[in-house]
This record gives C-alpha cells, structure tokens and sequence, in this order.
C-alpha cells in the first residue's frame, strides 16, 4: 500500500475530529470500555487517579510517535512484537520517573504501573491509528486518548473521594511536593459513604458515568423542536 493510502485508510485527519473522538465520541473508558482493571482499581482517591493518568498519557503519546515513525519499515508478521515491545519501554520510562520522583505513589499504585503495558487503549491505537497516519497526527491521537482516559479517572477519583471521605485532592504532595495544601474537606468523615472507595464503589460510580454520558449523548443528537409561528392567511380575490 502506497504511503499516501496508508495515512488516510478510513481515520480522521482532522484535528479536531481527533480531539472530540479521543476527548468524547470514542472515550477509551466510557465508550471503548478498555482498561477498566486499572480504572477501578486505583480511582478510589485524586491522586492516584492523576498519577495513573499522567503515566498513560505519556506512554500512549510516546509509544503513538514511534510506532507512527517506524510504520513503513516494520514488517506485518512482527509489528505487533514490536508494538508491545515499544509499549514496554515507555511504559518502563513512566515507571522510573515514577520511581525517582514520586515513589510514595508509585508505592500505592504498586503493580498497576507496569499493567500499562496490557492496557489495550494504548495497543488498539497503535495498530489501528499510529500505524496508518504520519508523526503529527499519531502524535495529537496519543495526547488526546490518553487525556480522555485520564479526564475519567480524575473525575472518577474525585467522585469517590468525595463520597467516600468527605475530602477532595487529599495527599497531593504525593505528585505534587508543592501541593500539599490543596486539600479541600466538604464534609465530616463520619457523614461519609464508605462503600464509594471499596472496589464495589468504582463499578457504581463508574456506571452513573457511563449513563450520563449516554444521557447527553442523546440529548444533544436530538432534533430542535420545530418552532411554530402564527401565519396569517392571505385571501385572494380575483
């Protein structure tokens, strides 16, 4: 396949059509329903909801490049070896800087880090985006799914952080050394819904979410109502 077919095949060359897909239309979490193991798993505070992010986002765009720069000389029968090797090594990259700068929360995140690599966001847009397009739009494609995904796991950290202590951006500092005030109480522990941060509470809050996107989704493809306005009829006299 010539270079210029293999850019074009069937995906969207428009920056803005990338961005609404990989921020709303084709959510990784909410549409896709890909990586929810590490989504519920560690969305049960802010922190580890961003911190988890920003490693996926780094990976996805990383990874998004450099398949998308190597995809005229790879061959078909070991470009998903490669795929998963690339992964790996950005995956490895995000998990020591990780490591040197924020190893409390890469302490609390634990195996959840190294999982990047199995997430199927990032191989599924590898194959079926990076692959096929040039550097700059594999690139936008990368940032923009990995910040959809994370968009949902910040507000999914948010939501059960909320519920489930009464606090939000708890612990900050552990990302962020400068942003150990951030915290924000609303409410007194004991008012609190425990259940939000057990792991039955991620399905819940995960599934209200899906619903109200779904529930936008609808109300924004329906039709304006047509307004009425009073005619006035003319009479015609010959």
């Amino acid at each position: 396949m010539s270079k210029t077919g293999t850019d074009s095949a069937n995906m969207p060359s428009d920056f803005k059509t990338i961005t609404a897909q990989g921020l709303w239309g084709n959510n990784a979490a909410l549409v896709q329903l890909l990586g929810l193991c590490p989504l519920l798993a560690v969305s049960n505070s802010a922190v580890n909801a961003l911190g988890l992010g920003l490693a996926t986002i780094l990976v996805l765009t990383g990874s998004n490049t450099l398949v998308s720069l190597g995809r005229h000389v790879l061959l078909p029968a070991i470009r998903l070896p490669v795929f998963v090797l690339i992964i790996a090594g950005f995956t490895t990259c995000a998990e020591l800087l990780m490591r040197a700068y924020a190893f409390e929360l890469y302490q609390a995140l634990g195996i959840f880090i190294p999982l990047i690599v199995t997430n199927c966001t990032i191989l599924g847009r590898a194959e079926s985006f990076a692959s096929r397009n040039a550097p700059l739009l594999a690139l936008v494609d990368g940032i923009m799914t990995g910040l959809g995904f994370a968009l949902v796991l910040l507000v999914l950290g948010l939501l059960r952080e909320l519920a489930g202590t009464g606090a939000i951006f708890a612990n900050m500092d552990l990302l962020l050394p400068f942003a150990g005030s951030w915290q924000i109480t609303l409410f007194a522990p004991e008012e609190s819904f425990l259940l939000a941060i057990l792991p039955p509470g991620a399905f819940l809050f995960m599934g209200l979410l899906i619903a109200l996107k779904n529930v936008l989704d609808k109300t924004l493809a329906a039709p304006a109502p047509l307004a009425t306005t009073d005619r006035q009829r003319a009479r015609v006299t010959g």
